[in-house]
């Protein structure tokens, strides 16, 4: 592809103006055999690497040109929605754990230009037949230091012997990388390092939050009804405390998600796009939720627990401060708690426990449960809510459309009458379920 019909359709599908300098500078590296790019959560190092990729990839050949290999379902989800984006002309298809198999298989049945996934799953697929990998000759290893983290080398391994005539690799990473293992050939690569050039530390404000127990909920509590409301990410090291937090939060009926490895992939999808969507301002979640997810304007963090290593400190924080932003950074600590070499705090914030909430649900979602497969769009979803509710278009919100299921935020004031009105309708002459949405 020409570079000049990429960074069109970045302008007119992502709706990004101008390339940033890292964009820039892997835009001229299309000839470059092998590249390591180290760069901040949130700094556009995807569209980054798509850009010297597409201008490698040529007209649809009937076989898969390229993989890009992700450690998490949602990254690779995100990576697709990019490259679907802005990769005119070719077909790009999404495989991962969770996601039906039947609908991949179907899907892989009209080979792919460009294939993202998990390791488990593309080698799942390679193993079944399903996609052949040997003609591959661009290879994406898109944060590739956490697959490796999360045990992935032998899928790693098994999945490039799988592709022999790769001539271009590129590697990702938000931390400076120690080693590389043996079975990623990284002879001459060129490393380029952004991460002293945008660091999230410089964007943000850490405070240092002080519970009198060890139990830190009802500081929790006091915390949120201290900050300024906007969306906020709570950290927890254990899933059983995540749910624990998220519990709690419930009770105070504060619009809260919930994020971890142990849930159903619906319903982390859920929780993501329900906090993008404004249903819920708080998510609460374990490291897991530090890497891979779509989540914009985030305001707050807050370490419920501290973080065992520098490096999940760094990329929990880079949830918040994207790009050019600021945001705020909340480490609780409990009686006599030793806080790591790595967290310098700015101040010490002190509560006001006589703080009222000033959290306010803004909106609810509608629960469609079908999506693309059954042919639904956005437009037709719009469209059946106004026409048989009556609403205004301006209090129907964010609509999101997964595989066999969609969600949509109205606002909270009329989602019980929109759900009056339309849970009997039929939409598109198909009788879907219609429901609010829960977690």
């Amino acid at each position: 592809m020409k570079e000049s019909v990429i960074i069109e359709q970045i302008r007119r599908r992502l709706g990004i103006e101008s390339l940033n300098d890292m964009q820039t500078t892997m835009a001229a590296k299309a000839n470059a055999s092998n590249v390591v790019l180290l760069s901040p959560t949130g700094s556009g190092k995807t569209i980054a690497y798509l850009l010297p990729l597409l201008k490698n990839i040529k007209a649809s050949t009937g076989r898969v040109q390229a993989v890009v290999i992700a450690p998490s379902r949602e990254l690779a989800v995100q990576i697709s929605k990019v490259a679907q984006a802005i990769a005119v002309g070719l077909k790009v298809t999404c495989c991962y754990g969770g996601h039906n198999v039947i609908d991949e298989e179907n899907s892989l049945s009209v080979v792919p230009d460009i294939l993202v996934g998990t390791p488990g799953r593309l080698l799942d697929h390679a193993k079944r037949g399903n996609v052949y990998l040997q003609p591959v000759r661009i290879l994406v290893l898109d944060e590739f230091d956490k697959s490796l983290e999360l045990g992935f080398h032998e899928e790693m391994r098994k999945l490039i012997k799988r592709m022999p005539n790769i001539s271009r690799q590129i590697l990702t990473s938000a931390t400076r990388i120690s080693e590389c293992p043996d079975f990623i050939n990284l002879r001459d690569a060129e490393t380029l390092c952004f991460l002293s050039e945008s660091t999230v530390e410089s964007r943000i404000n850490v405070l240092r939050v002080e519970s009198d127990m060890r139990d830190k909920l009802e500081t929790l509590r006091t915390l949120l009804y201290n900050i300024e409301p906007g969306k906020t990410i709570i950290f927890a090291n254990h899933r059983e405390s995540a749910l624990r937090i998220f519990d709690y939060l419930k009770t105070l009926h504060l619009p809260v998600g919930l994020y971890h490895g142990g849930l159903d992939q619906i319903d982390r999808e859920k929780a993501v796009m329900m906090l993008n969507n404004g249903t819920f301002s708080i998510m609460v979640t374990t490291d897991l939720g530090s890497r891979g997810l779509d989540i914009s304007d985030v305001k707050h963090i807050v370490h419920y627990h501290l973080p065992q290593t520098e490096e999940t400190y760094t990329h929990r924080n880079g949830r918040t401060a994207r790009v050019d932003n600021t945001g705020s950074v909340y480490a609780i600590t409990g009686p006599d708690e030793r806080v790591p070499d790595f967290i310098s705090f700015d101040d010490n914030l002190k509560l006001d426990v006589e703080a009222k909430c000033r959290i306010k649900k803004v909106n609810e979602t509608l629960f469609f449960s079908a999506g693309k497969k059954e042919k639904i769009s956005k437009g037709d979803i719009l469209g059946f809510i106004l026409t048989k509710s009556g609403i205004e278009a301006s209090a129907v919100g964010r609509i999101d459309v997964a595989d066999h299921y969609a969600l949509v935020a109205v606002d909270a004031s009329v989602a019980k009458s929109v759900l009056a009105a339309i849970s009997r309708e039929k939409i598109k002459n198909q009788k879907v379920k219609i429901s609010i949405a829960r977690q």
